[in-house]
């Protein structure tokens, strides 16, 4: 594996360049990531507007972001254990489902966020 072994910058670079890997191969292969990154890409500004102090616009985009990292990782998840095997088995299907369940709660966190955030404002 090239760069595996460099140190400094040489090492920063490959993992990027990994990283961008994976943004693509969970963009290509997840409806899931795609929506939530839409959902982020449109909210960002919107947060950037709405929120009065920096911590305000911290907490409104970085909730957002916190979908997307814990979408990479329910979609690791799922990839590490469809290539394990495809048949039903019920540890399989409780990872899935607890990495399911890890979104969900990330969502909430968003949701809650806004909420608490936005409706003292107009109300």
């Amino acid at each position: 594996m090239a760069g595996h072994n460099d140190r400094g910058w040489g090492r920063m670079i490959y993992a990027f360049g990994y990283s961008m890997q994976g943004f693509k191969a969970c963009f290509q292969a997840e409806e899931a990531f795609r929506q939530e990154l839409f959902l982020l890409l449109f909210l960002a500004p919107l947060g950037l507007w709405l929120g009065a102090t920096p911590v305000e616009r911290v907490l409104l985009i970085g909730c957002l972001l916190m979908v997307l990292i814990v979408e990479l990782l329910n979609s690791a998840i799922e990839a590490g254990v469809d290539r394990v095997g495809l048949e039903r088995h019920e540890l399989s299907a409780r990872a899935k489902d607890i990495a399911s369940a890890a979104v969900f709660m990330s969502m909430t966190l968003a949701w809650v966020t806004w909420g608490l955030i936005l409706i003292p404002k107009w109300f």
